[in-house]
Parts: structure tokens; sequence; C-alpha cells
């Protein structure tokens, strides 16, 4: 049975194929577009999944979308009635848009669907899980564990902010939720807000900035804003916000209480914005914490999956880590609304199927995207004016290795693109983790971005522990560990300001090309790691194609790149670099 899931009309749009119970092929549509966090209907990702497996559209047994609509749209109507006459505004702007495309999705759907095919019947192929329900599957069914509890927290579903679920395979069943307007990721969108970053989009800047300060408002958050039970369940003072009502997030309340305006995006970052930072980081770490232990005691489950937005806060994940409630912890790595088109294809293969999906890391290193021939590599660079060399397997690792410890920025653009916010060896840019000026050089002429920024270090996942005090793997960079205070000297451009690192663990099965560079950069150096950071500029999405990455390549300050087996160095270009200027973020 073949089952095509989808999310999209809202942000990070995204398909997957699931064949028989096997995620074959998984993409977000941003990819294609260029259009960072794109919510339209993702045509050319269903494409390539239907390209990469072979399947022709009419083969495709059920479609399905990762939530119901008419549970949001209930949940809108009332959220503005119950603010009537505030909001009316937001409301009259809302509808249009409802009325003629997101109330009646099964009908838009089909409209999208018969393209494939206009020979099939869509509409009775389609099926519409709840979003959360999406979220648990996503993280549940292919995770290694046969039981485990699920925990999806973001900022809503349709009524849902966070829910607790139990997996037992085949069955996932939801036991407990919190409902809007009550919302942990609603509460970190706001402090992104008001610092002055994008909303679903920059909430990982606020958690790479928190360091930088300290926890000084997190007593005065937790008396004003947030009711915190011993359980985790929680309530906010909506008195603060304004998401439920208007079109900012919050409102003249809430900025007395901390005694200024929101930050402007182009203001400078204060001492008491790395303060609300911290404090904001702190008071989520938190809540996460008291759900999971309250999690572990109830149910007496010992293994966590979990999933949402608030998931791929890779610093409360490593404090749910530390905190030893769990034999195993598995996180689902595109855990946003991306992921949801995953969730929503097994949910409908598992109710068509008695038999269970079975254990394993099902997402296969979320390596479930498009890779490209060497001859079609060469044919695209040629295509584009490039000058490269190309080389044989072993040269290439040796070339790359010296580019690296002579201290280059390198681009990596190797097999499968990654699914997913992360690059995670696949679609990176790479640099020696010893060099002091690795975080501001790659900050501020690679990817044009804040200074404060950290960067990850894809490490050996044989010699992880060595480095870091993380006792388990972390292949898809969401876990935060303390680099030991022995090596913290060593490697500068991945240690943050407070001894941390958000690390990724290489497997060599799961990735082997990466694997080898990373081993043979180690045996000439003795660090088995890397800077690994997303092959993009700031406002862009991570790089798909080829074009793509000699696109970036020439325009920001690469020093050299690897591209399947051709190896490309700055200097022996002849082509312009690109016109396009990168999207502000």
């Amino acid at each position: 049975m073949k089952v095509l899931g989808i999310s999209a009309y809202y942000h990070d749009s995204a398909a997957a194929l699931i064949d028989d119970g096997v995620i074959v092929a998984a993409a977000q549509e941003e990819r294609w577009t260029r259009h960072r966090h794109d919510p339209g209907f993702p045509r050319q990702a269903i494409a390539y999944c239907l390209r990469d497996s072979g399947t022709k559209a009419r083969d495709i047994d059920c479609v399905a979308y990762y939530e119901k609509p008419f549970l949001k749209f209930e949940r809108l109507i009332e959220t503005y009635l119950a603010y009537a006459p505030r909001g009316f505004g937001s409301f009259i702007r809302a509808m249009p848009v409802w009325l003629r495309d997101k109330l009646f999705l099964r009908s838009l759907l089909t409209h999208e669907l018969r393209a494939l095919d206009p020979d099939v019947d869509w509409s009775a192929r389609l099926a519409f899980p709840e979003h959360h329900a999406s979220h648990a599957a996503s993280a549940f069914f292919p995770s290694p564990f046969e039981e485990a509890a699920i925990l999806t927290v973001d900022g809503v579903g349709e009524w849902a902010t966070t829910s607790i679920a139990m997996g037992r395979r085949p069955s996932l069943d939801i036991v407990r939720q919190i409902d809007f307007p009550h919302s942990l990721g609603l509460l970190y969108s706001a402090f992104t807000y008001y610092l002055g970053f994008r909303v679903n989009s920059a909430e990982y800047k606020v958690m790479g900035l928190a360091p930088y300060g300290e926890p000084r408002y997190a007593s005065l958050i937790r008396d004003r804003l947030i009711d915190l039970k011993d359980d985790g369940s929680f309530r906010l003072d909506l008195s603060y916000f304004d998401y439920c009502a208007g079109s900012r997030m919050t409102n003249d309340r809430f900025h007395a209480l901390f005694g200024a305006p929101p930050r402007g995006a182009d203001q400078p970052i204060s001492s008491q914005h790395r303060d609300l930072a911290a404090s904001i980081q702190a008071v989520l770490d938190d809540a996460m914490l008291r759900m999971t232990r309250d999690i572990a005691t109830r149910t007496g489950a010992t293994h966590l999956c979990l999933a949402g937005g608030v998931a791929l806060n890779c610093v409360a994940n490593g404090a749910i880590h530390r905190d030893g409630r769990f034999e195993g912890l598995w996180i689902q790595p595109a855990a946003g609304d991306a992921g949801g088109a995953i969730g929503a294809a097994y949910i409908a293969w598992q109710a068509a199927n008695e038999r269970a999906i079975p254990t394993g890391d099902s997402m296969r290193g979320a390596l479930l995207g498009p890779e490209f021939s060497q001859a079609e590599i060469e044919q695209r660079l040629g295509h584009l004016g490039a000058r490269w060399t190309t080389l044989s397997d072993e040269a290439l690792i040796a070339c790359s290795v010296e580019r690296l410890v002579q201290r280059d920025a390198l681009g990596w653009f190797q097999g499968r693109m990654e699914f997913g916010p992360r690059a995670l060896g696949s679609r990176s840019i790479l640099a020696d983790p010893r060099d002091p000026t690795a975080q501001s050089t790659l900050n501020l002429k690679v990817k044009f971005r804040e200074s404060f920024r950290p960067f990850a270090p894809a490490v050996l996942r044989e010699r992880a522990a060595e480095w870091f005090e993380l006792d388990v793997e972390s292949p898809y960079m969401l876990l935060v560990a303390q680099v030991r205070d022995q090596h913290r000297s060593e490697i500068p451009a991945v240690t943050h300001v407070d001894g941390s690192a958000r690390l990724q663990t290489v497997d060599r099965a799961v990735h082997p090309r990466f694997h080898a560079l990373i081993a043979a950069f180690a045996e000439r150096t003795g660090c088995p790691m890397l800077v690994n950071t997303s092959f993009n500029v700031r406002g862009e999405p991570i790089v798909c194609t080829p074009d793509d990455a000699f696109r970036c390549f020439m325009a920001t300050g690469l020093d050299a790149m690897s591209i399947g087996n051709c190896f490309l160095r700055k200097v022996d270009q002849t082509a312009a670099p690109d016109p396009a200027t990168f999207l502000p973020d």
C-alpha cells in the first residue's frame, strides 16, 4: 500500500511517501521554490517523491493531509467570537482565505491532485488525521521503540497545543491534552516577537541567544505570565498577549511588564534582551521537565518520543535527557509541521494494515530527499560556467581535509538531501572547529547572520563521549550537551559561551562519506569532528540542487566546495556571482 502524506497551507509544506510501511521519500517544498517556510501546496515535493520511488500517481492508495480543517476553523470562529469586537480586523482579513481555500480543503486538494492524474477520484482517497495525532505518529512509528510515551508540544494544531499519547505498536492513542489559547509554543513565540525575531521562523535565535544572558526574569514570567503546575500543566494569563484577537503576539501590558516596546529588527541586542532570552528558555526547560517527569510517573513508560515545533528546542531536549527519567529518547528530526506529512501518512497506512510498522530508526538519518548522479552534477556545473576537478573518492576526501586544515570554509554537497531543518552532512558548510575565528567568519562572511549564533559539531559517533558529556547518539543534532572541560579550549568554534554544544553524532553505516571525511580530518589533526552548519545563507532554504549550491558558493565567502566527486576552489572560478539578493530573515 502506498500513502502520500501532505502538510501545506500554513508553513513548512512538505510531502512524504510511505510504501508498505516504509518511508521511501520526503521533502519540503521550500527546497525547490527557494521560498523559506513555503506554505503552498507541495507540488514539486510530491513530484520528487513519485519520481524517486518510480510511483505513478494512480498507484497512490491514499493521500493523508496532516490535520482536520473544519476543527481548525471551529477554533478560529470560537476565538473571534470570544474576543469580539476585538480582533474584527483580523477576522475580516482571515475569512476570505478560509472561505475560498482552507475551509473547503477537500475540494482544493482534489483540484491540486487532479494535475497528477485527472482520471483518479482523489476525493475518495483523501484522509484527514488530527494535527497532534500526525505529530505523535511522526515521532513514534519511525522510532526504534515497541512502546513509548509521546509528547507533542507546538503553537497550536486544531485545538491542542500540548498532548500526551501512548504508542504500543500498532496503536497510538492520545490520552491527555492542553488546548488553545494556552500554549508553551505561543509563549516562546511571544518572546521571539518581543525580542525582534520572526515568529514561526526564528525561535532558534532565542535559544541561541539565551546562554549570553542570565534568567533574571524567569520568576516574573512564572508569577505573571504562566501558572505552571507540578505536573507540567499550565495556563497563560491572556491579558498580556494579543495573538487571540490581534495581529501581534504581545500587547501593551506585556511591554509595560518588561519596561519597553518590542525590539525592532534593526535595533541592537541589549543585555535585557539577552536576559529575557535566558529567562524564557529557563521557563520552557522547567515546563518540559515537569511534563516529562509526570509522564514517567503516571505511565511507567521507559521510552519517550518528542514531536511538534518545540521539540526542535535542543536545549530543552538535552535537559530531558540529562534528567534520566527515560531509558530511551527519540525526537522526530522534522519535528515541526513538515514532519506532519510523515505522521499523517503513517496514520493512514496503519489504519488500513493490521500488522505493525517494524521498529528501527525508519528516518534513515533523515536522508530522504533527492540526490544527483555524478554525470548530472557535471552537466549542471558546466551549464553554469563552473570550473572544477573530478577526483576519486579518496582524493576528494584528502583535498577537502587539506582545505579544512588550511581553515577554509567548505561547501559539502553529497548524496540525498536531508528532510527537516538541520543539515546533517549532505547539504552542509564545514569548517575546522579548532579555528577561533571560524564562528565569526562563518556568521558574517558566509551565512550573513547575527554574530551570536552558535555552530554545531558533527562528531564521529564512536568518539563523541571522549569530547562531550553525552552517553547516547544524537544523529539529528537535537540534543545539547556540555563539552568536556579538558577539550573546551581545543574546539572554540563549536563551544558556546556556556560550555555547551548542539552536537550531531555521525554513524559510518548511515552516512559513510561524511563519516570518512571526519575520520580523515581526525587522523590528520587528532580532532574527530567538524563545524557543521546548513548550506544556505540567512533567509534562504538549504540548497537542494547543484545549481543552488554553486550559486550560494559564488555569492558567499565560501572558499571551496565538494559536490559529488567534483572539487571547486573559489579562486579558480570565472563565472559571475549570482546577482540575486538573499532575503532578510
